[in-house]
């Protein structure tokens, strides 16, 4: 899975030109002078973008890096028009946004199933010598060449659809707590990092409600210049209508922490401060039960958000937990989630991306055995046959 997930590429598109009109005349048997009848070029193809609630990755757009549409055909004699170019229906998942690759400008976003978007419009056909005939100019020698192709090159992310996101920093409990409370199954580990890729799980509720919830990789002091994994899974969390920040009991200072979160999150994008966020004490179980009463009452003090404490090992807490997640997608100011989409800083997308670094030539850091630069000792390999000439 994690070398399946990819939510980032950068492809080239180009749609189809319209095909050219035709320049061409009447002729008949006894029609000495049938007049124009150059018929209409066709349509060049589209570039669309439609959503698929089927797709989870771009998995599928990783190695085709040109799309390209087909180009319109040509006008014929007798006004036949020329076929329209094929149409490139390009399939992404639900929550895919679209940035222009060279400059970051946003261009469009993909929310729904069935959702289409012509990204790229193919060039109309030109028209035929036949639509420019007049009382005055009755046999005219000039028909419209197609418009041109359109092309760009795009970039295309994932912007994960969920109710809840998690934020934490490495081992908070974030994986634990999704597994306890709904069927997802990520990697669970005692060492940091253990999550590289986002995962989603739907968390069953009372009266057979549910909720979606995202667990992001950790993030650490300092992801914002690129320390850990960096910021670049935050995108995920940018459409999650409440934010449940972990921070574990055994913690030495969770204000702190908690601020840290804050703050690497405001670097990212200051919108997410404004969503409702939820502040959980994990990992209850490791510390006595005073103490982890009086870490939240200083929470609780500090901080105007609900703060709660619970273990996802022992199950404590984790009811509590999911009521207080439930009250705050109940709310009407959380119902519906607006987002901007701020232009894309090329330069450190394309640092941060792995995709940047695979698309460099294959072998370019490869040392072969013939380059390297040794004093090779032959001596030791006399008389074996290889170092003398076969006589003929």
């Amino acid at each position: 899975m994690a070398t399946n997930f990819i939510d980032y590429v950068k492809i080239y598109c180009r749609s189809g030109k319209g095909g050219a009109g035709s320049l061409h005349f009447h002729r008949a048997k006894y029609v000495p002078k049938g007049g124009p009848d150059g018929g209409d070029g066709g349509r060049g193809g589209h570039i669309i973008l439609r959503g698929n609630r089927n797709l989870w990755t771009l998995l599928h757009l990783k190695y085709q890096k040109h799309i390209q549409a087909t180009d319109g055909g040509k006008g014929g004699e007798s006004r036949s028009f020329g076929k329209d170019g094929e149409d490139r229906i390009i399939e992404v998942p639900c929550g895919t946004v679209v940035y222009d690759g060279d400059t970051g400008e946003w261009l469009t976003e993909i929310k729904e199933h069935g959702e289409q978007v012509i990204l790229l419009k193919g060039g109309r056909g030109g028209l035929g010598n036949w639509h420019f005939r007049t009382a005055t100019n009755q046999a005219p020698r000039y028909a419209q060449p197609g418009e041109p192709a359109q092309e760009r090159t795009i970039i295309m992310q994932i912007k994960v659809l969920a109710d809840v996101g998690l934020v934490g920093f490495p081992n908070a409990g974030k994986s634990t707590l999704l597994s306890v409370v709904s069927a997802a199954k990520p990697e669970i580990a005692d060492y940091p990092f253990t999550t590289l890729t986002p995962q989603l799980g739907i968390v069953s509720y009372r009266d057979d409600r549910s909720f979606c919830m995202a667990d992001i990789p950790g993030i650490i002091e300092g992801a914002a210049e690129g320390k850990g994994l960096g910021l670049r899974f935050l995108r995920h969390i940018e459409r999650n209508a409440v934010l449940l920040f972990l921070v574990p009991a055994c913690s030495e200072d969770p204000k702190h922490e908690y601020e840290v979160l804050l703050s690497e999150l405001e670097k990212y994008n200051p919108q997410l401060l404004s969503k409702a966020r939820i502040l959980a004490v994990s990992k209850s179980d490791t510390m006595p039960e005073e103490d982890v009463r009086k870490i939240v009452a200083n929470l609780s003090d500090a901080y105007d958000i609900p703060v709660v404490a619970f273990s996802s090992v022992s199950g404590q807490g984790v009811s509590e937990l999911k009521d207080i997640l439930w009250d705050e997608l109940s709310k009407e100011q959380n119902q519906v989630i607006e987002i901007s989409h701020s232009p894309l800083d090329i330069e450190r997308v394309e640092r941060e991306e792995p995709e940047a670094a695979n698309d460099q030539e294959e072998g370019e850091h490869t040392i072969y055995l013939n380059e390297v630069e040794e004093d090779w000792d032959l001596s030791k390999y006399e008389g074996i046959g290889w170092d003398t000439q076969s006589e003929n």
